[in-house]
């Protein structure tokens, strides 16, 4: 710790003493279409600065030229004669490169912080069945998600509680009590609106929160012309309008979800009536050129209502088949709302120094309700010779009750200021935050099962009760925050940022100190390495807190990671096209862990328990325009990540039945997935470009399992291969080779229709297990599967 704090020191120095009283340039950096352009690297002699997310940009420096560059454009420079003026005001429009990506590539947002650039134009071709943001990351290295009908992802062995998500520097909260996809709408974000988007997989810097595994940082910006943006499909609507004016803008979106469709192809047949909503609006107002404002806000809601009437599942080999046929009474019916809104105030006293102030409020009410009967028979089914029907054997016969009554509120309130300081060679930025959580919990839910004898013994008195939870928790807690970084340029093509940040838990009474470090050498144009090592320290929310039965455990403490990463990014011309390469090492040492399950979407965290553990692998993927405009993206990511609990054992019996003792040591996270592959291909008719085929291609391998209410050194089985194949095709009647255009031009900006087939050959994907016993006390695993094929059709129409 004092070898890298004595760093950091020498690097603000140098940075400092290296500011010279020099030429200042400043303006704003936009692309062909007037959009303004994030992340451009602006070298002016030795200095060297980013332009942010409004596409400003200032530095200082002394030369002859200023030049101007960014992944997939042309490079431009400028020649300079600034004579005896002391500030020049020069705005830039870069062209696109005949060769480069339009989609995921890899720039730095700022000197050395190098993460995924997502296009959100890409996902309006991206055949989703949730139709939501978070889908297209799963074309990303590091990602995963075995559930198409949710937006949460995994990332490199982490689970879904492990990722940071921003909007405009405004931190978004989930849902805590959603437990399966079917039961999840709209996530936060609105693709219309977004105008940039970032990832990182892994070693973030220190302006980023408190969390594990990763973060995305979307940006809603001005936009450059009015537009209005109307999206009606089988599975949902919605409508955006964007209205800039000279001191500001307006951005207003509202989305409708009506997948019933797709849910009633799931194995639960029965009446599915869900309701999900989205509204979300943000004003901006420049009040003088130093001071501006803007005010967000959304509302989010979730209906999920389910009248179940049978289920049947056929599931073993094809000598000896399972089928369990369950008929059901009774219904579920849940409710998640979000409410959200913000104030922030930016102010910039001089073109070195800038200033905001984020204030904002997160609400949310969650309702989970369900009495489900359900009596069921449990057959092995056994093939009867030619001509003769298959013979059933009864394995079991019974009934099952299931009943919750679960009741969440949470509201989170913060407040931050910000400042940001460009210095000669030298970027600072630091920040405060205090933020209050005050959550209250009713959890009342049970299960019971009645089998005649064959899954319950035959026993006097009352029946048991399994998956007994019932608890009232109520918790305020308050976080203080606060992290101080130096991005400094060594030489044009050798940035390092050096960080720290600091926090304070009042539940945990933790001090947390998490130094980060990372460097970025651009060897050349075409290639660039990137190595990063840092300190992650995640205080427990609300959900790591709480036990298996309901209660909180108070000794609970933040845990920890520390990455150590590296990454490379290469263009290159092949296939007749230019190529991006980017690869990735890491390793990431893992201390006081919570031990979990994951159930679908619910992770249950055994709170009072602790481990420790390791997450290492590769990461490769490979983009470009195989098809003029078109980009595809091909990723392979490879993971092994193990933990062990502390204490844990279990005894055996030997053939003489003596007792052994048995430690489990490390075992195999629940997020252990060794192989992950995604292709995204597209491509259009050679006599016809109007028409285009969209291609989706899904494979993760096998996720370790075990029995709920076991211990996870059971965890023993496992959920199969996750395999999925996604195709769209699409027309834009305003394309330019399309003969229409001259006279739907005059209407629209673009007008497309899209056919899509989820799930093209229909594959049973598990995503969990029910879990019965026979007659003779063995366990199966029943499994739950996802969607099946589905045909989905949606207009967009882009109106001037």
């Amino acid at each position: 710790m004092k070898v890298f704090l004595i760093s950091v020191l020498v690097l603000f120095g140098a940075g400092i003493s290296m500011a010279q009283s020099t030429v200042m340039v400043k303006g704003i950096v936009k692309n062909e279409q007037q959009e303004v352009l994030e992340g451009v690297t602006v070298s002016f002699g030795k200095s060297v600065t980013h332009t942010d997310s409004t596409g400003s940009y200032s530095i200082k420096g002394y030369d002859k030229n200023i030049s101007f560059r960014l992944l997939g454009y042309s490079e431009k420079n400028i020649p300079l004669n600034p004579g005896n003026k002391t500030e020049i005001q020069l705005n830039i429009t870069l062209n696109r490169d005949s060769h480069s990506l339009d989609a995921v590539t890899v720039t730095g947002k700022n000197q050395s912080d190098i993460t995924l650039r997502i296009d959100p134009k890409l996902l309006q071709s991206f055949p989703s069945v949730s139709g939501n943001f978070e889908a297209i990351l799963k074309m990303l290295p590091g990602v995963s998600s075995n559930n198409e009908l949710s937006s949460q992802y995994a990332v490199r062995g982490g689970n879904f509680d492990e990722n940071l998500i921003y909007i405009n520097d405004i931190e978004i909260y989930r849902p805590l009590l959603v437990r399966n996809g079917q039961q999840e709408g709209l996530s936060f974000i609105n693709p219309e609106l977004v105008s940039s988007a970032g990832f990182s997989a892994g070693g973030f810097d220190a302006r980023y929160g408190d969390k594990l595994s990763s973060v995305l940082d979307v940006r809603y910006n001005k936009p450059d012309l009015t537009e209005v943006i109307l999206s009606a499909g089988l599975i949902g609507l919605s409508g955006t309008v964007k209205i800039p004016h000279k001191s500001g803008f307006l951005l207003l979106g509202a989305r409708n979800k009506t997948n019933e469709s797709i849910l009633k192809s799931q194995q639960v047949k029965g009446s599915y009536q869900p309701e999900f909503y989205d509204f979300q609006g943000l004003y901006q107002q420049d009040v003088s050129k130093k001071l501006s404002f803007s005010l967000f806000g959304g509302y989010n809601l979730a209906v999920f209502k389910l009248v179940p009437k049978e289920r049947e599942t056929t599931f073993g080999t094809i000598d000896r088949q399972m089928r369990l046929h369950i008929d059901f009474e009774g219904q579920e019916l849940d409710k998640y709302k979000s409410a959200f809104g913000a104030f922030t105030a930016q102010y910039q006293p001089s073109p070195s120094l800038r200033l905001k102030w984020i204030n904002s409020l997160f609400s949310n009410s969650e309702k989970e309700t369900f009495d489900i009967e359900g009596n069921y028979i449990f057959d092995e089914v056994q093939p009867g010779l030619p001509g003769a029907p298959d013979v059933h054997v009864n394995r079991g016969i019974g009934s099952s009750f299931e009943h919750a009554r679960n009741h969440l509120n949470a509201d989170i309130y913060s407040s931050e200021v910000r400042a940001y300081w460009q210095q000669g060679f030298s970027s600072y930025e630091a920040g405060i935050k205090a933020q209050y959580n005050r959550i209250s919990d009713q959890l009342n839910e049970f299960r019971l099962i009645d089998s005649a004898g064959y899954v319950l013994p035959n026993q006097d008195g009352p029946l048991e009760l399994t998956d007994v939870v019932s608890a009232e928790n109520s918790i305020n807690t308050n976080l203080y925050t606060a992290y101080l970084q130096n991005t400094i340029s060594l030489s044009p093509r050798f940035d390092i940022t050096a960080g720290i940040r600091g926090s304070y838990d009042s539940y945990t009474k933790e001090w947390l100190l998490s130094p980060r470090l990372s460097a970025r050498h651009r060897i050349n144009n075409d290639f660039s390495m990137r190595y990063a090592a840092g300190v992650y320290s995640q205080p427990p929310f609300y959900r790591e807190l709480r036990n298996y039965n309901g209660s909180l455990n108070p000794q609970s403490r933040a845990q920890r990671s520390l990455h150590f990463i590296a990454e490379s990014d290469y263009s290159f011309t092949g296939l007749g096209t230019k190529l991006t390469f980017n690869s990735s090492l890491y390793y990431k040492k893992l201390d006081r862990l919570i031990p979990y399950k994951v159930e679908n979407l619910r992770i249950r965290y055994f709170a009072d328990q602790q481990s420790k553990g390791y997450a290492a692998g590769a990461d490769f993927s490979l983009s470009g325009e195989f098809v003029e405009n078109l980009t595809s993206i091909f990723r392979l990511s490879l993971l092994k990540t193990a933990e062990d609990i502390r204490n844990d054992y279990y005894f055996v019996k030997d053939a003489s039945g003596a007792e052994r003792k048995v430690e489990p040591g490390y075992l195999k996270r629940p997020t252990d997935q060794r192989i992950n592959f995604s292709a995204f291909f597209q491509d259009k008719l050679l006599k016809s470009p109007t028409y285009k085929a969209h291609l989706n291609i899904l494979y993760g391998s096998a996720l370790p399992v075990g029995p709920p209410q076991s211990e996870r050194w059971q965890d023993k089985f496992k959920i199969p291969a996750y395999k999925r194949v996604d195709l769209g095709f699409s027309k834009d009647f305003t394309d330019k080779n399309d003969g229409g255009k001259s006279r739907l031009s005059a209407y629209f900006d673009a007008l497309i229709v899209y056919a899509e087939i989820f799930n093209l050959f229909n594959i049973n994907n598990t995503v969990s297990y029910l879990w019965i016993k026979d007659v003779s006390n063995n366990q199966y695993a029943v499994p739950d599967y996802l969607t099946s094929r589905q045909l989905n059709l949606k207009i967009v129409a882009k109106i001037k």
